[in-house]
């Protein structure tokens, strides 16, 4: 193919879609991504395949759902018989470079050997600041070694300690490396980079304060869900209420959590400088023209929303809807705003089509992933699909013996209007919610048991239920 467009896919941790001024959210500091956003194409409705970081990760990168990879648990791996998107990518003559975190398995397993399918070129790997800094893959501790190497030695002994100094921070040595790589292309071939950053996943104090001091307290909206009686949820979600992996809801006072979200949307602001150098490096080379580049998360955040922390087995939209952001001048005209249903899974056919792959390529390599950016009709989505499906790990895992993980097994469904989440096995077999997103888009008006929406239950739930059925977790009806 003549004239393939570098692509740069960015994607960040545990980020929720409406943590952007671009997504409404009045108290950020996003200019940059914002001014992305007007740019290109803004996508209203993105949901993730898996509301945990491994699971979404391996449907991003292979386009399958979770059903079909495999990869059920926060500490699984991917099956090396798949392959990853950027592999078909250097079949179409690219370059492809790895900055920052893959885990599409278990963090130990890749500090220790590549997938075999991969697909990288360059391979800077680092899963998080703190974790296997001593791997041969780890690139941030590389660059540390070379630029501060008493501050790589500090970040050895206390995982996720005080505020990372702005200049050290992994989210800035993302940016460089993905900067250096830039400048360093070759004229002749396109490039493929997929910078990933660890922010602003928890324990949010890492933020150096200087960003945390960009977002403006004043106006961050009340916490939702507040009012609600959590002895009337499903059991998977009071599970979670309890004895989350950071704990309890119950033992984190409002200030501690006000802290919370102040150090989660000021990484978001450090997130949104760095990506933006990177989107000035692409101009000043000339490129950013015929450059599609991406902006997405792999999760969410409840942030204290719903009296939940972080992400687990739930569905609301704080945890399973992200941003997604798309940018290429030279195809996308500015200023567009998607209202349909998209999926991360979809961006694995989304830039395999931009690349040249063929739509038949595509459909027999990830047949449920849609390309987002081509006007045929098989790209609109009916439904968004998520599934949480872990077996109970902190029982048996030698990995991490006390990290909270259940064995609750939900599905959630969304058409245009209404979201169905099923918990297939709880106290008295399934338990269900229904949200009607139009008129109650903060989920707060549960209408499982208003007659009125009986025929909208039925027909997500025989929709969902043809997706899982034969699985061994399907619960019998109470």
């Amino acid at each position: 193919m003549t004239d393939q467009p570098n692509i740069l896919l960015i994607m960040t941790d545990q980020q929720r879609y409406d943590s952007l001024g671009c997504y409404g959210a009045e108290f950020a500091h996003t200019p940059r991504l914002d001014a992305m956003a007007k740019q290109g194409v803004r996508f209203e409705h993105c949901y993730v395949n898996n509301p945990i970081c491994t699971p979404s990760r391996a449907s991003l990168m292979t386009g399958q759902n979770i059903l079909d990879h495999g990869v059920h648990q926060l500490y699984g791996k991917l099956a090396d018989n798949f392959t990853l998107f950027p592999k078909h990518l250097q079949s179409l003559g690219y370059h492809t470079s790895l900055v920052g975190k893959l885990h599409v398995s278990d963090y130990k397993i890749e500090a220790e050997t590549r997938h075999p399918n991969d697909g990288f070129d360059d391979y800077y790997w680092c899963h998080d600041p703190t974790i296997a800094l001593d791997s041969k893959f780890n690139g941030y501790a590389n660059w540390l070694s070379k630029k501060n190497p008493t501050y790589l030695e500090e970040l050895k002994l206390k995982r996720w300690g005080a505020p990372a100094p702005a200049d050290l921070h992994m989210t800035t040595w993302a940016a460089q490396q993905t900067v250096e790589l830039i400048r360093n292309r070759k004229d002749d071939q396109p490039f493929f980079i997929k910078m990933s950053v660890f922010d602003p996943h928890n324990p949010y104090h890492d933020c150096p304060p200087q960003y945390a001091a960009k977002v403006d307290m004043t106006k961050m909206p009340q916490r939702i869900g507040m009012d609600t009686d959590m002895s009337k949820q499903p059991q998977g979600i009071q599970q979670e209420h309890v004895g989350s992996y950071m704990g309890a809801y119950s033992k984190f006072t409002d200030e501690a959590i006000t802290d919370m979200r102040r150090g989660y949307h000021g990484s978001v602001s450090l997130i949104d400088e760095k990506v933006g150098q990177v989107l000035d490096e692409l101009e000043q080379q000339g490129i950013a023209d015929n450059t599609l580049v991406i902006f997405v998360s792999d999760h969410g955040d409840m942030l204290g929303d719903h009296q939940l922390l972080a992400k687990g087995a739930f569905f609301y939209d704080a945890c399973t809807r992200v941003p997604l952001l798309m940018r290429w001048p030279k195809q996308l005209k500015a200023d567009q705003l998607r209202k349909d249903l998209a999926q991360v899974n979809d961006l694995a056919a989304t830039i395999l089509a931009a690349a040249g792959m063929s739509h038949d390529a595509i459909a027999t390599a990830m047949p449920d992933a849609h390309d987002l950016l081509h006007n045929q009709t098989h790209t609109v989505r009916d439904t968004a699909v998520c599934h949480y499906l872990n077996t109970g790990i902190s029982s048996t895992s030698t990995l991490t013996p006390n990290y909270f993980d259940p064995p609750i097994y939900a599905s959630m469904i969304r058409d245009d209007q209404f979201k169905l989440n099923v918990y297939w096995s709880g106290a008295d077999g399934r338990e269900c919610q229904l949200f009607d997103m139009h008129n109650d888009p903060h989920e707060c008006n549960d209408l499982i048991d208003d007659a009125a929406f009986t025929e909208v239950k039925t027909r997500l739930f025989t929709q969902l239920e043809s997706i899982v059925e034969g699985q061994s977790f399907i619960a019998p009806c109470s």
